[in-house]
């Protein structure tokens, strides 16, 4: 069987190219449904890009690599086909845009426009076997105990990184590049949970607050959340892609503006009333309490020193904890690292050294910001690929 361009991952880079490369396509893909990671996301809404994607909310070996696919596609492009296809979205914080229903109208979607395309589409299909030829490719699928061999002049891999593993994220694309000698840059996961394994957290389960978090002179205002197993939230999350194993992460749980100045201030007005109970208005009550023994905020505002609020409001400011690690690629909603850009063309997405072979995506050594940067960055690097292979 002859095709022009065989896309293996069925996630939402591959069908985005499968949706738009010319000639003859076949996208193959081991799972029983294509998007599985679209129909989980955004808590089944799918937050599919960002209004304010730009290079700079991603991290690679390159910090400049993204830049020509992003301007190519831009969020707005992608936007535009959403609304095209009548699927209803809103903006929430940040400029994250989310569908109005359901993640799965993304799918049907792509599904419809790979249909359009004359994309052929085949599941619970493995590939055993990839030969470079003169010609491109060739490859033997398996699919039900049955095997079949294809040839196709290019190759788009599209497989994700090893996030969420129960999702059937795998390392194949690194196993194609290695075995192309193609370099990979070490992975990890990325926008993760901490995890703290004496549980110094665990009676603080469920408790939120805004925060600002620091990791590596990088930092983010957003949401912090304790759970049983440590820390997380969006904050937590956009720092874990910056975080270093041994590192300490700086906490602000006031972000809001100098606590030092409202709680003098306060005394002021409240002296009578408990420090705990003034400092309830800014921080949650639970919280406060943990920190209590360590910070001893015993007896009423008036009998605090400048020097003692100071002292309070920089250690409330400025908290630093130690992480032991993170939930790993279980929970991880991307996989930093991955295949080289020093590899592969910023235009095209095409290995420079294996014609015709082409990776885009999650796959690639791009990771962007939690918010919908990620999806823009599979429908970029795709466009990329499929404009490259169709011309």
């Amino acid at each position: 069987m002859q095709f022009d361009t065989v896309i293996i991952g069925a996630g939402a880079a591959g069908m985005m190219c499968a949706a738009h490369a010319a000639g003859r396509v076949l996208i193959v893909d081991h799972a029983k449904t294509p998007g599985e990671k679209i129909r989980i996301s955004g808590g089944g809404r799918c937050n599919f890009t960002n209004m304010h994607c730009q290079a700079g909310a991603f991290l690679s070996g390159n910090p400049h690599f993204a830049k020509s696919a992003l301007a190519r596609f831009t969020q707005w492009d992608f936007l535009d086909l959403v609304t095209r296809h009548q699927i209803a979205w809103h903006e929430k914080t940040l400029g994250q845009l989310f569908c109005d229903g359901s993640a799965k109208e993304i799918i049907a979607m792509l599904r419809g426009l790979m249909h359009k395309n004359g994309a052929e589409l085949r599941l619970n299909t493995q590939v055993r076997r990839i030969e470079k030829t003169p010609q491109g490719f060739a490859l033997t699928l398996e699919h039900q105990g049955g095997a079949v061999d294809v040839t196709a002049r290019n190759l788009v891999v599209a497989t994700g990184g090893k996030s969420i593993p129960k999702m059937g994220a795998s390392g194949f694309a690194y196993e194609v590049a290695q075995q192309f000698s193609i370099p990979v840059v070490p992975t990890r996961p990325g926008l993760v949970p901490f995890t703290f394994p004496d549980g110094r957290f665990a009676g603080l389960a469920g408790v939120a607050c805004p925060s600002r978090i620091t990791a590596q002179n990088t930092a983010f205002d957003e949401a912090l959340l304790f759970t049983h197993r440590g820390l997380s939230g969006p904050a937590i999350l956009q720092v874990s892609s910056y975080w270093q194993a041994g590192d300490a992460i700086d906490i602000n749980l006031h972000p809001g503006g100098d606590l030092h100045a409202r709680l003098s201030a306060d005394r002021a007005q409240m002296g009578k009333r408990n420090l705990s109970t003034v400092l309830s208005q800014y921080l949650p009550s639970r919280l406060l309490d943990h920190l209590a023994p360590t910070l001893d905020l015993r007896g009423n505002l008036a009998d605090q020193s400048n020097a003692e609020l100071a002292r309070i409001s920089a250690a409330l400011q400025s908290w630093s904890v130690r992480p032991t690690g993170t939930e790993g690629y279980r929970t991880a909603e991307v996989t930093l690292g991955g295949i080289d850009t020093d590899a592969l063309s910023s235009k095209t997405m095409a290995c420079k050294d294996v014609p015709g072979l082409y990776f885009i995506g999650e796959a690639v050594d791009v990771t962007g910001w939690l918010g919908g940067y990620n999806f823009q960055w599979a429908w970029s690097s795709a466009m990329a690929a499929a404009a490259a292979i169709s011309t």
